[in-house]
């Protein structure tokens, strides 16, 4: 076992032990005296038959997930043609080995077993090998491996999300998240899930962006916090969640996150510390996967075009799709990280309850922009716009869910996603004199209105307007009044 050689996995399809248990129920099964041949000695125990020498790799099965010692049919073949060899008498192929299909697709480690020491060896990293292909197969959005997550009940779900400011990018300016324990099954989102939003304090009142402005969260208050101690913040709310690091053991917590990489960087950046057996899910390659699979319904582009296989939905088009209403606007992390939490339990479990999500009188003053730069919506919690999804599956009508993928995409989350679009309409300018309604001549109000198109005056110029008005006034009465005096 010193050799350290990788083969390609394809076509190592026969777990050793069932190799040595098929042959043991066929001599059962026909009735052969097998312990007075004289190959009986590679039969006598599975130590016995292992002395045989037998290259081997781990592999997890494709569909259960469990891991194997497996061996190629090539190997049998070469065991039985040494039987033929030494004590000349045939065996036949037997037909009832367990074969499995490989998850794994990239080179295994080849290690030769000859003894029952070596195989306790590789016996002990089996663990380990579901380990690895479970956080592989949950990243990949594997929908029977994350279904199988979902329904152990003995997991943390814990997604996240940040905003970033578009002049830079390296300067993170909210952090919001949700989390949801197993206690009562399924969850209620309303009252189960854990969620927080915090707003970084140096950027509160002086970074707003422009394209992906802020808008209020829908589910709580916002926090403020220091730009120096939300690294420690962060961490110390993952801590609270997290079970001990193990190579064997798969964490209590699964991270979830709508496109994981622009997250993922964000934690990194921040040195945020986490387990190596931390399982991380992309509700973006979950729903992708289950469109893939058929479980999905039909679905098409407005021009009549089926949705194209392997094609992402933001988490927008996401919600829209399983009917959730996305008039809230999610360019807010708390809003972002408790509505990719939703999603997820909505794409397990439909029949979840949607929460309704809690209306603002107005703006926070820490999330108005300032008056120079009127990229801010008007003073609302949710932009009203048209759905553009419908439920998930056929419509009453009969017609495929349509789901938009033209007109000016914008980016949500992290840029360098591939097909991650947000269909949000652009928001006008709370400057724009469209959206303000002139009062009618007549009114209360109609005395500080103005028509449309007119140019706003300055302050300074309508108190030198008003000056001169007055001087022009004053000279007019003198002069009148000198012309009465002359001509009494």
């Amino acid at each position: 076992m010193s050799n350290f050689t990788l083969v390609d996995p394809n076509g190592w399809d026969c777990d050793l032990q069932s190799v040595y248990s098929a042959y043991m129920g066929h001599f059962q099964l026909h009735n052969i005296a097998w312990y007075e041949r004289s190959w009986s000695v590679f039969f006598e125990s599975f130590e016995e038959f292992l002395s045989f020498s037998w290259p081997t790799i781990t592999v997890t099965d494709a569909w259960t997930g469990r891991a194997h010692i497996v061996v190629r049919m090539s190997s049998v073949g070469a065991f039985l043609k040494m039987l033929k060899t030494r004590f000349g008498e045939t065996l036949p192929i037997v037909e009832n080995i367990l074969r499995i299909t490989p998850f794994e697709t990239s080179q295994r480690h080849l290690r030769t077993i000859s003894d029952y020491a070596s195989y306790k060896k590789v016996f002990s990293t089996l663990p380990a090998v579901v380990l690895a292909a479970q956080k592989v197969r949950v990243r990949n959005g594997e929908p029977k491996a994350i279904r199988e997550l979902w329904a152990s009940r003995d997991k943390t779900f814990l997604a996240v999300d940040f905003e970033w400011s578009e002049r830079n990018s390296a300067s993170c300016i909210e952090w919001g998240y949700a989390a949801v324990r197993a206690g009562a099954w399924p969850p209620d989102p309303e009252p189960n899930y854990r969620r927080s939003h915090y707003v970084v304090a140096e950027y509160a009142d002086k970074v707003h962006n422009r394209h992906k402005p802020s808008f209020p969260w829908a589910f709580g208050d916002s926090q403020l916090v220091p730009k120096a101690k939300l690294p420690q913040m962060i961490q110390a709310i993952i801590s609270s969640l997290i079970s001990p690091d193990s190579e064997t053991i798969p964490n209590t917590l699964v991270l979830v996150a709508h496109g994981t990489v622009g997250d993922l960087r964000r934690l990194e950046e921040m040195k945020i510390k986490l387990p190596h057996n931390l399982l991380i899910l992309d509700t973006m390659a979950l729903e992708r996967q289950l469109y893939n699979s058929g479980q999905r319904g039909a679905m098409q582009e407005p021009s009549g075009k089926p949705r194209e296989q392997d094609s992402n939905l933001s988490l927008t088009g996401m919600l829209q799709s399983l009917g959730v209403d996305t008039q809230r606007v999610l360019h807010n992390a708390g809003n972002a990280a408790f509505m990719c939490l939703l999603g997820l339990q909505l794409l397990l479990d439909p029949d979840t309850r949607v929460p309704t999500p809690r209306t603002h009188s107005g703006v926070p003053a820490m999330m108005r922009g300032p008056s120079r730069s009127p990229s801010m919506p008007p003073a609302i919690s949710f932009m009203p716009s048209p759905p553009l999804y419908a439920p998930m599956g056929m419509m009453p009508s009969g017609s495929p869910v349509m789901f938009p993928t033209g007109g000016s995409p914008e980016l949500h989350g992290d840029p360098s996603a591939p097909n991650r679009m947000s269909y949000f309409p652009n928001h006008r300018s709370i400057s724009d004199h469209r959206l303000t309604p002139t009062p009618p001549i007549g009114s209360s109000n109609s005395h500080g209105a103005r028509m449309p198109g007119r140019p706003r005056v300055s302050s300074t110029n309508d108190v030198n307007e008003m000056g001169e008005r007055l001087a022009s006034m004053n000279l007019h009465n003198k002069t009148v009044g000198s012309h009465i005096s002359r001509s009494r």
